[in-house]
């Protein structure tokens, strides 16, 4: 083989792998655009003014707009930090209306490595667990011997029960769940470090049920507060 066809035939050949990377791109590309079109199809579903807000962050999509008369916002966010086996994407579903508590009550399930969505890690004074909290739960707080209504929070963790739900954070500004909603192919990631989530999309009925389950523990607060006055 001469000099002159070896240089065609390796030109021919990165010639193909550029243009088979450059459809790879593309076809990334296009799932990536069906699946974010289908995720704000099945939040409008129930969040009908739902906006994307997102402000560019790599991994962050985040969605705002109202719910029975509540603001509300809705974040996915695709974890990646090494301390993980595998990237995540969790779905934080929040209620952003006051809550008659002094001070944040965070709630994580198993924590066991910091994560990017949290700031549980930072909060400094670790609360007793009353009667009816999971056992993996463990409680914390930004201000020392702040009391909370336990008993009520204990009542309202229907969405804890199948252990994909991973923190309740309640402030005096709002209610929020994290979820679970996949953890990344384990065969993509061991070989090409890619976070892939296959076909994971997120489901209206989801967005319902937390919604709910938010609203009925910020109504329960707000109404003992009122009680006790």
């Amino acid at each position: 083989m001469s000099e002159v066809t070896s240089a065609l035939l390796a030109g021919a050949i990165v010639l193909a792998l550029v243009l088979h990377f450059a459809w790879l791109a593309r076809r990334s590309r296009d799932r990536a655009s069906a699946a974010l079109a289908a995720d704000e199809a099945s939040i409008r579903t129930i969040v009908a003014d739902a906006a994307n807000v997102s402000e560019g962050t790599a991994g962050v999509l985040t969605w705002e707009g109202s719910w029975n008369g509540q603001h509300v916002q809705l974040r996915t966010i695709v974890d990646t930090l090494a301390t993980r086996k595998l990237p995540a994407r969790w779905l934080s579903v929040s209620i952003t209306e006051k809550v008659a508590v002094p001070a944040v009550f965070d709630m994580m399930m198993r924590p066991g490595s910091p994560t990017t969505f949290s700031n549980f890690d930072h909060l400094d004074h670790t609360l007793p667990k009353a009667p009816g909290f999971p056992a993996e739960a463990v409680l914390r707080t930004d201000r020392r011997g702040t009391r909370f209504p336990q008993g009520i929070i204990a009542g309202h963790l229907e969405p804890f029960a199948d252990g994909r739900a991973k923190e309740l954070l309640i402030t005096p500004n709002g209610v929020r769940i994290v979820w679970l909603l996949a953890e990344a192919e384990r065969a993509r990631y061991g070989v090409f470090r890619q976070a892939a989530f296959g076909d994971t999309r997120i489901d209206a009925t989801l967005i319902e049920r937390l919604l709910v389950s938010l609203s009925k523990l910020r109504d329960a607060i707000n109404r003992s507060e009122r009680q006790a006055a």
